[in-house]
């Protein structure tokens, strides 16, 4: 018997992509996509399901389907993307209402995963060279963001040792970029802008969409327990980021950089974060070792991820293409997959 999968944020990026590679899995039987909005990539044998951002109908949907394996890749990254009561609800309360359906009384679920993010480690002056997962940060909490991811893997391990027969993974992904995944750092580097702060160079981490990808494929489809770092081999400095993609450097003063990129903010031409302001002062390194020694393999260093971006965006730029936008219609969805009008392959 394969696994039965839920996967939150269907209607997100990750959610999107994390239900298309398990579509690809012969061993999965079942993929269950929770979403807010409708999804935004074509799905064949997902099915979805329309929730809040508290997922308070996750209890029921966990027993109604015997799920397995839940997948969490609905954690917000961007504090500028969302509100900050939206942010806590998100993060906070959605990952809170996961966890007990997980734990609840006779849940079916086995192994739970959680995408979370490097920037639970901060950026300081006083960081290792390399965060070891087991590592705590150095520098005070300074934004929501930072705040809300903490909280949750305070809830996450709190879950795991109430409940010692599951499997539990949490996945810390450094600064992402790829092909199609829109970032703040992602944005400004397709403006040809890239904010600095005069006076600072930092070493900075990247890992490649599909790396992201293929590392929560990884762990759930071989049910390893733990907490990971995620990253390409290597760091480079942020004057090389801007050089490898094309883009200028904008420096921001060292003091109070976000008042002074707050206007430009508003007027779409950078995208400046709280969470980014430690980042491009101090950078940041992650041990990658504990995954690699699990067996998972990267096809990108940090250096060949802003190369293959750039590779692309460079691309992008010259034919002036954009991917078709996807539209879910939910009685063509439902036609396709389920009427005995559809002639199927024997191997679908």
């Amino acid at each position: 018997m394969g696994s039965r999968i839920l996967v939150t944020g269907l209607d997100t990026f990750w959610g999107g992509r994390m239900a298309q590679a398990l579509e690809a899995r012969p061993d999965v039987d079942m993929i269950l996509g929770l979403g807010t909005n409708d999804p935004k990539v074509p799905l064949e044998r997902t099915e979805f399901v329309r929730s809040d951002q508290r997922y308070s109908i996750l209890n029921r949907i966990v027993r109604a389907t015997q799920v397995d394996t839940i997948i969490h890749t609905f954690l917000e990254t961007n504090s500028i993307a969302v509100s900050a009561r939206m942010l806590h609800e998100i993060n906070v309360i959605g990952t809170l209402n996961l966890l007990a359906a997980a734990g609840s009384s006779g849940s079916s679920v086995r192994h739970v995963v959680v995408k979370s993010s490097t920037h639970i480690y901060g950026a300081g002056s006083e960081d290792p060279a390399w965060f070891r997962e087991t590592d705590a940060r150095t520098s005070p909490v300074r934004t929501r963001l930072e705040r809300s991811l903490i909280e949750v893997e305070s809830l996450v391990r709190d879950f795991a040792d109430d409940n010692p027969h599951l499997a539990v993974t949490v996945l810390r992904f450094a600064n992402v970029l790829g092909t199609d995944i829109v970032t703040p750092i992602s944005h400004n580097l397709r403006r040809r802008i890239l904010p600095c702060i005069a006076g600072f160079d930092p070493l900075v981490q990247f890992v490649e969409e599909d790396d992201v990808v293929r590392s929560l494929e990884f762990v759930t489809t071989n049910r390893i327990p733990g907490t990971f770092n995620v990253a390409g081999t290597g760091k480079l400095p942020w004057s090389e980021v801007a050089s490898f993609g094309g883009a200028r450097l904008m420096p921001l003063p060292p003091v109070r950089p976000r008042a002074f990129a707050s206007p430009l903010g508003r007027m779409g031409v950078i995208q400046f974060p709280p969470e980014m302001e430690g980042l491009l002062r101090y950078g940041r390194g992650v041990d990658t070792t504990a995954l690699r020694a699990m067996g998972f393999d990267y096809r990108y260093t940090s250096s060949g991820t802003v190369h293959s971006f750039a590779r692309a965006n460079n691309l992008r730029r010259a034919t002036g293409s954009t991917e078709p936008a996807y539209r879910y219609e939910q009685e063509v969805e439902q036609f396709f997959r389920h009427s005995p009008t559809v002639v199927r392959s024997s191997d679908s």
